[in-house]
């Protein structure tokens, strides 16, 4: 079934696997009638601000309930919800939050602003998720939350990381901007720890350009974190009353009604995916040198935001990461390299030297001399294919494998 023939690699000459023109992948984002018919019953309304609005309020009840959440506050984008959602748990200035080394910016940035210190902990390197070990070898008397990213798409190990937030009375908030529909043992992430957070970025699968979400199943939490999208307001308080010092966060109407068309297409979208990511895993695990993240039967449902394997060069001849991917993308597969490691860039250890000046040296982190292993070997090993590669046909999946495999073959 994989084309392994002799002909030369299309970044030397050869005809591509896949000709982009001719066979272009599916288009992302999807849309149709039901946008421009949102789009439009925004437009003609004369209401295209949250406040007062229809669509936001509705989204925020739509999306928190396919979320199996309570309440949703929808907000500008997903770094913005982070935010939110760290200081509606009031953490700030001194306080600890452990983070991943692995992974976006927004995951450590967000407690950043407020003034928190990030702890940087190092993710398994079967899962590319937190480490729970990793997490509970970090905390410190300062410690007031944990943030566990859902990466890629593939919920974390929520039952060890609810069990030490509980065992040490900490905050867990859920970064899920890249896993819409994931699921833990059957229940949708987001409301598993305190808060969970959201991005509605471009290439998300749930997407309006930009936009973000904070869920939460407590009220109060929910109400402190509305209040700081809308400018320190509190519901049911008078216009010109800010209890709470909050900031301006809110999504457009044109946003809401945009992501309330699309959460339509989602649950087709999610089983397509999955369908196509489970073919891809079958043909991917008979090509020497391709590793993929375990499976696990407690993840019910995988969103596949990024399909991500490593790449070993050894059983590629010696070839870097770097030349495996312009090779991938000269046979027409879309694919990318990764992050690098947090603590390496230079925000972080800037807000460390800042916190230690204004403390007089009672608070201190020095960033430059972490060294998380498998974070820095996934950095330099893992691929990531985008989720709409996910949304074409077997045909499509077979291609990928089957440029992998040529690769492999030309260069062994």
């Amino acid at each position: 079934m994989l084309i392994t023939d002799q002909e030369p690699l299309a970044i030397d000459g050869g005809k591509p696997v896949r000709d982009r023109h001719r066979h272009p992948w599916p288009r992302w984002p999807i849309f149709g009638h039901a946008e421009e018919q949102a789009l439009k019953r925004v437009l003609n309304s004369g209401q295209w601000w949250y406040v007062g609005g229809t669509e936001g309020v509705s989204f925020e009840k739509e999306f928190a309930a396919f979320q199996h959440a309570q309440y949703g506050v929808a907000c500008t984008n997903g770094t913005a919800a982070i935010e939110i959602a760290i200081r509606a748990l009031e953490i700030g200035y001194g306080d600890e939050v452990i983070v991943p080394s692995y992974t976006f910016i927004a995951s450590a940035s967000a407690p950043l602003m407020a003034g928190a210190l990030p702890v940087f902990v190092d993710v398994d390197p079967q899962t590319y998720n937190i480490d729970p070990d990793q997490v509970e070898a970090a905390i410190t008397p300062r410690t007031k939350a944990i943030i566990a990213v859902h990466l890629t798409g593939r919920p974390a190990d929520m039952d060890r990381l609810l069990a030490i937030a509980k065992r040490h009375n900490l905050y867990l908030i859920e970064d899920a901007a890249q896993a819409h529909g994931a699921e833990w043992r059957g229940r949708r992430v987001g409301a598993l720890g305190d808060l969970g957070t959201f991005s509605f970025q471009a290439s998300k699968n749930l997407n309006a350009g930009e936009g973000g979400m904070v869920l939460s199943n407590n009220e109060s939490l929910a109400d402190a974190a509305w209040s700081i999208m809308n400018v320190g307001r509190s519901r049911g308080g008078k216009w010109y009353e800010h209890p709470f010092p909050g900031s301006n966060y809110r999504m457009t109407e044109f946003q809401a009604a945009l992501l309330r068309a699309q959460l339509q297409r989602l649950p087709q979208q999610i089983q397509l995916r999955s369908r196509n990511a489970a073919y891809l895993r079958q043909l991917l695990e008979q090509i020497p040198g391709i590793q993929l993240p375990i499976e696990d039967e407690r993840i019910t449902c995988q969103s596949y935001h990024l399909y991500a394997f490593r790449y070993h060069s050894d059983a590629f001849g010696g070839h870097s990461l770097e030349e495996f991917l312009r090779a991938l993308n000269a046979e027409g597969i879309p694919s990318m390299a990764t992050y690098r490691p947090l603590y390496q860039q230079p925000a972080f250890a800037h807000h460390a030297a800042r916190l230690a000046a204004l403390t007089n040296g009672k608070i201190t982190m020095d960033y430059t001399k972490l060294h998380h292993p498998v974070c820095e070997q996934l950095c330099a090993e893992c691929v990531w294919l985008p989720q709409y590669v996910l949304l074409g046909t077997q045909r499509d999946v077979e291609d990928i494998a089957t440029a992998i495999a040529r690769i492999q073959k030309a260069w062994t």
